[in-house]
């Protein structure tokens, strides 16, 4: 019987291998197409289902539409529609607001006033391609244009609701338990100083802040007690307010049809905020910054002694409730129309709970005004943060309300979606001040890119012809792997969902490329060192990878850690950079070892000779 072998064979892979080496090349290579055609400023047009028919959805005719925008001098690319949507492609993304404005208007002359309008880019490449599901790259706001936003969350509205509504809470507390003598004072946003001059009361009091309400530290001695919060508790709320404001942004912005919107944190109590593709920022810059909301109030006799006067738009007070019988955050849903008299209206959808609370409210008031309330936050000349409430409608309720209802009194009809628009997105929990204003026009957005690629152009052909004259054939196998390194790296940020190319991720592939070639240049003067101790060409390459390998992961694990720990604490144009790094490290890996040897198995992976140059 003959004896097996037990030696490996040296630089041998299996099918499988090269099955996958295959297989990831290709899917790389078909994701990465669609960036190399680029893309085309659109709109997009989603038609309501209240449109529908029994038979047919409500659209606008392309004819019709066509003819309108090139009368305005748009310039079409195309117009294409599908069961629900229509998609409106322009050549220059300047007349994108020219034509939002024709694409509504020709909607609400069709009687279709609730088309949801939305500015997008449409891929021009092969629709081959695209019905596989692959898009372009998804360019950030210094390479596509647009605008930024920085805004500032005012916590002191925030801190002195809680103040305030601990102070009714504890008055409450003192009266329902016959503790008289108590008062308060020094109210501000920091806290407040109670007078009690029992001692059994402050004793009883204190077991009961310290039981009910831990957030807060009591200071002092005597009958002077000093509530303040504590520094936990202000870092728990600002975070907490900060994130809410996120959550508030993202849905409006959403509601105005922007899709590629970045909303982040920055800082404590700062949120940036990125619009690629936005040219006009005037509508995004009034929804973002607004903090408008509804409340609803039982109406009370002029004479009453109790309540608060909120003025109408007349400048009339009108007498209402302390506390509303509902406020904006059980609004899910407000759409604008025109009343049977033409007059703008909103009709509102509230949640299960408001549902109930109005239903509640309306059947014990049937014959007895209510009244609708607008506030807002604004700062005055001094920088200060001011709420200004006004009524906007005083009305009868006729019968039991619901969870569906309309409020009129709103203006005109831009005024009315305007409004409707703010109460679907929600109400922001503080009141925001836009610091920073930053426009980019699509023009530099493309020198950008011109410049960052004529860079990596540059970078990477020099690194081809030094890789081809120093190294020979081998150099000749990194510039394929390093062609095939760009191909992946490009086809994984085009296929990873929320990756954003920027300015300084284009800084990070030109890095990449040198990566990649260190990758190579440690290999193969290995595999030179390995000929020039008298080992075979296949001996030295399979010593040269395998003593090159360990060294060249545990370089770009350490480089790995950074790249995370910058995009897990950077934001904007770092995380870019960070991303291109960190991809760029895997892929070099991959292609530098993997995809190299490949190729040098292939050529020279059982040759025994010993003196010659590869």
């Amino acid at each position: 019987m003959k004896k097996r072998s037990s030696r490996r064979a040296l630089n041998q892979y299996s099918h499988w291998q090269y099955v996958v080496l295959i297989a990831t090349l290709l899917l790389m290579l078909l994701s990465a197409l669609p960036s190399w055609y680029g893309e085309s400023p659109a709109l997009q047009l989603n038609y309501p289902q209240s449109s529908a028919t029994s038979e047919h959805l409500v659209m606008l005719d392309p004819l019709a539409l066509r003819h309108a925008l090139i009368q305005q001098g748009i310039e079409l690319k195309q117009i294409k529609q599908d069961q629900a949507t229509t998609w409106v492609v322009l050549n220059d993304a300047k007349q994108l607001p020219l034509a939002k404005q024709v694409l509504q208007k020709m909607s609400d002359e069709q009687g279709i006033p609730d088309t949801q309008l939305t500015l997008a880019s449409v891929a021009n490449a092969p629709y081959w391609l695209t019905q596989l599901g692959f898009n372009p790259i998804a360019l950030g706001l210094d390479l596509r244009g647009g605008v930024q936003f920085l805004l500032d969350v005012d916590m002191a509205p925030v801190y002195q609701s809680q103040t305030e509504q601990l102070k009714k809470e504890l008055g409450a507390w003192l009266r329902e338990h016959n503790m008289r003598g108590g008062q308060f004072k020094e109210l501000s946003a920091d806290g407040f100083t109670l007078l009690l001059a029992n001692e059994s009361y402050r004793t009883e009091l204190r077991d009961h802040l310290n039981s009910q309400y831990r957030q807060w530290q009591i200071i002092g001695s005597g009958d002077e007690l000093r509530l303040v919060r504590s520094e936990t508790e202000q870092v728990a709320l600002r975070n907490l307010t900060v994130q809410q404001n996120l959550q508030i942004m993202r849905s409006r912005i959403e509601e105005l049809g922007i899709t590629e919107a970045a909303v982040q944190r920055q800082g404590e109590h700062r949120i940036r905020i990125e619009l690629p593709g936005v040219q006009d920022p005037a509508q995004a810059k009034n929804v973002i910054g607004a903090t408008a909301s509804l409340a609803f109030y039982q109406v009370l006799a002029d004479d009453a002694l109790s309540g608060q006067a909120i003025l109408d738009e007349q400048g009339r007070p009108v007498r209402v409730a302390q506390v509303p019988v509902l406020t904006g955050e059980h609004i899910v849903d407000a759409r604008a129309s025109l009343g049977e008299m033409g007059m703008a209206e909103v009709n509102i959808s509230l949640d299960s709970q408001g549902g109930r609370m109005m239903a509640d409210f309306s059947r014990q008031n049937i014959g007895k005004p209510m009244a609708t309330a607008y506030s807002e936050y604004s700062r005055n000349q001094q920088g200060e943060v001011v709420q200004s409430n006004k009524i906007i409608s005083v009305a009868t309720i006729q019968s039991g309300l619901g969870a569906k209802f309309r409020i009129t009194g709103a203006g005109s009809m831009q005024d009315a979606q305007s409004l409707a628009l703010l109460l679907r997105a929600g109400s922001l929990t503080a009141p925001v001040t836009i610091v920073e204003e930053r426009t980019i026009g699509p023009t530099l957005g493309a020198e950008n890119i011109s410049n960052g690629f004529s860079a990596l152009a540059l970078g990477l052909g020099m690194t081809l012809v030094f890789m081809a004259l120093w190294y020979r054939r081998l150099g000749w196998i990194a510039n394929i792997a390093l062609l095939a390194n760009m191909v992946m790296l490009f086809g994984l940020l085009a296929l990873i969902p929320g990756a954003v190319l920027t300015l300084p991720g284009i800084a990070g592939l030109v890095l990449t490329v040198g990566m990649a070639v260190d990758t190579n240049v440690l290999i193969f003067e290995r595999i030179r060192d390995k000929l020039k101790e008298g080992n075979s060409v296949a001996r030295a390459i399979d010593s040269g990878f395998s003593s090159a390998t360990s060294t060249i992961f545990d370089a770009n694990f350490t480089t790995m850690i950074t790249a995370i720990v910058l995009y897990s604490l950077g934001n904007g144009p770092i995380q870019g950079f960070a991303l291109t790094l960190g991809l760029g490290l895997l892929t070099s890996m991959f292609t530098g070892i993997f995809a190299s040897r490949a190729m040098i198995n292939w050529f020279w992976g059982n040759d025994t000779r010993r003196s010659v140059r590869i």
